[in-house]
């Protein structure tokens, strides 16, 4: 099938080193039919940004491997027909509704699959620290053009000279959240295996909808959704934005990570009692002051960390762990940078932990309401990062520090072995960053940060030099 407006020519597919040849591209439809019509989408869905969200797995050659090489694309298509007839939701397409909210259209239009090879070995990767050449194995994707064109799922298979493969995969994160996106490439692994299905998703989204009527006074404050702070004497962030970034692989041993954690206990404010800092909060408190000391931030600049919480056992009841949708709240934990820097890293953890235990059941279910009384939700889609194909912007002085720690990334077989790594894909947004744990489960994690280039090298000696 010759490609359609949602993407990019190929000319702008080729960068130095490794080029990229596309050798076939189709939409794979459920090979079975499959419910018809209009999906509501919760509040949740619809307040993030439209973007796809892009990870990458990467295999090298097994004798597997070798003898299925000819077959895969053939595998990969088969099986993936065969799981959307069960993930039929993510065959279809987002769509408008009077230009102020979305709704899913399930009509089987299909997920797109490409099929692509390069001259490279994947040794030109190096330790798989995301870089230009990433760009290669995530098929771009044309925002300009209509919403309701653009297939939420998007998968590039490459094969590398030496035999080795990378797998990216690019799902819209209007439709599905992490776990789900997760949830979904497993169960299609299976089938190309030759396994049965695992556990089926959880379609109702009704379960996560405000009240009908929505309260009209909800009963928490939701600053989430104010403007993040800007930079002292700064009237926007656009300063910001334009400014070059890189990005940072930093490992975090076991034995280093219980030293983040008994730092920020040893310190943590008096009525905390007995409950002791998480690993996540440790970290992110340490990620948060060593940015604030690289970006050399006065005193006084008010500085926000952004969090991104799975609800599944938050809300009352608790959700379908199978819930196929976004079932995350973002919060923001709040402080002022001279008070991050000079004080004991309890205090920034602290500051992380109030904003985490925001989120109660009556929480979420205020949220929801708060979001159904705003006449239009565009207002909160970062419409400009999704035409510029960009991430949310946690930019200085701001960061997001994601967890991918609980989730289940590893061990993703489609019948030629395990991968050798999994990473995020193409992570180029001041701010951005994601904690995830090591490879082989002893116990290390890895921080993956951009951050603007003029900092990088100073935040990632405090990184090593204050733990």
């Amino acid at each position: 099938m010759p490609h359609n407006n949602c993407y990019l020519p190929k000319d702008q597919f080729n960068y130095i080193n490794m080029r990229v040849v596309l050798n076939n591209s189709c939409l794979v439809q459920p090979v079975e039919p499959t419910r018809n019509g209009p999906m509501s989408l919760t509040e949740f869905d619809q307040t993030g940004v439209l973007t796809h969200i892009p990870t990458v797995y990467f295999y090298r050659p097994s004798g597997t491997w070798l003898a299925q090489k000819d077959t895969i694309f053939t595998t990969l298509r088969t099986s993936l027909s065969r799981i959307l007839v069960h993930f039929y939701p993510l065959a279809g397409r987002l769509r408008w509704l009077d230009g102020a909210h979305l709704v899913l259209e399930c009509n089987g239009k299909g997920v797109q699959l490409i099929e692509a090879e390069t001259d490279a070995d994947l040794d030109i990767l190096g330790d798989f620290t995301p870089s230009p050449h990433f760009h290669h194995l995530i098929h771009p994707i044309n925002y300009k053009a209509p919403i309701e064109e653009i297939p939420l799922v998007i998968v590039q298979l490459t094969k590398f000279k030496c035999g080795g493969i990378a797998l990216s995969y690019s799902i819209s994160h209007a439709v599905v959240d992490g776990q789900s996106a997760l949830h979904f490439i497993f169960e299609w692994a299976n089938l190309a295996r030759g396994d049965s299905l695992g556990n089926a998703p959880f379609l109702d989204r009704k379960l996560l909808r405000a009240g009908d009527p929505p309260s009209a006074q909800p009963c928490f404050e939701h600053k989430q959704f104010d403007p993040p702070p800007l930079l002292i004497g700064q009237s926007n962030c656009e300063r910001e934005r334009k400014k070059e970034t890189t990005v940072a692989m930093l490992k975090l041993t076991k034995i280093q990570v219980e030293m983040l954690k008994n730092e920020a206990n040893k310190t943590r404010p008096f009525n905390y009692g007995d409950r002791v800092f998480t690993r996540y909060e440790a970290i992110a408190a340490h990620i948060w002051r060593c940015a604030c000391r690289a970006r050399g931030h006065i005193y006084e600049q008010p500085t926000g960390l952004a969090i991104c919480l799975d609800i599944r056992n938050r809300v009352q009841p608790p959700l379908p762990q199978k819930y196929f949708g976004n079932a995350i709240v973002d919060v923001v934990a709040t402080g002022c940078s001279g008070d991050l820097v000079t004080r004991p890293s309890g205090y920034a953890a602290s500051r992380i932990r109030e904003a985490i235990n925001k989120v109660s059941s009556e929480f979420v279910y205020s949220t929801l309401d708060y979001l159904k009384n705003l006449k239009d939700l565009s207002r909160l889609q970062d419409i400009h990062a999704m035409k510029a194909n960009q991430g949310p912007f946690y930019g200085n002085p701001n960061l997001g520090v994601i967890s991918w720690m609980e989730l289940p990334l590893y061990g993703l077989d489609f019948g030629w072995g395990k991968e050798i790594f999994m990473g995020p894909g193409t992570h180029d947004c001041d701010g951005d960053s994601l904690i995830l744990p090591g490879l082989d489960g002893d116990g290390f994690m890895v921080v993956a940060l951009c951050l603007q280039a003029g900092c990088i090298e100073d935040f990632k000696r405090l990184f090593y030099e204050d733990i």
